[in-house]
């Protein structure tokens, strides 16, 4: 039986999340009665810090009441992580469980522009539905920007006929 205290359990739940060890991150949560979002020695919770591509993780962290929009000091969510990571299905959970993707990090941007950015289409085609397609970052760029910017024409196709979509 590990006796776990302060910064220790929640780097030992950052620890087993960060390596996608569903049975470990359920096991402290339920057995130790560890809290979801106890902060590691660099103050993420294991949800900020989880391998991104692990969903089973993600939704046993939030089954257990983790919360879904923490922000780190940049004000990076995991949205935004599983945005520029390109996981879909981790970001379809954090929806699912709550998560706004329409929380800007410091510089502005929502996880849309980041996945415009990153150039992961399944990712935006998700998103943009469920985003404020005319939020403007700290340089003023909306979606539709950022993907011109990103010379990313499919992208810039796709935000077009959304728009249209939801304007008609």
């Amino acid at each position: 039986m590990m006796v776990l205290d302060g910064f220790g359990r929640g780097k030992s739940l950052s620890a087993a999340a960060a390596r996608g060890n569903v049975d470990a991150v359920r096991r402290m949560l339920q057995d130790h009665r560890l809290l979801p979002d106890t902060l590691n020695e660099f103050g993420k919770t294991a949800l900020q810090v989880m391998m991104m591509g692990c969903t089973s993780v993600a939704r046993v962290l939030l089954d257990h009441g983790a919360d879904p929009n923490v922000q780190d000091r940049c004000g990076v969510t995991p949205a935004h992580d599983a945005a520029r990571t390109g996981f879909l299905d981790t970001l379809r959970v954090l929806v699912d469980h709550g998560a706004s993707v329409n929380v800007p990090d410091h510089s502005g941007a929502l996880p849309l522009h980041i996945a415009i950015r990153e150039g992961h289409g399944d990712v935006v085609e998700y998103l943009a539905p469920l985003s404020d397609l005319g939020h403007r970052d700290s340089r003023g760029a909306d979606a539709l920007d950022v993907a011109r910017d990103a010379r990313a024409p499919e992208m810039v196709e796709l935000l077009e006929r959304l728009i249209a979509t939801s304007s008609s």
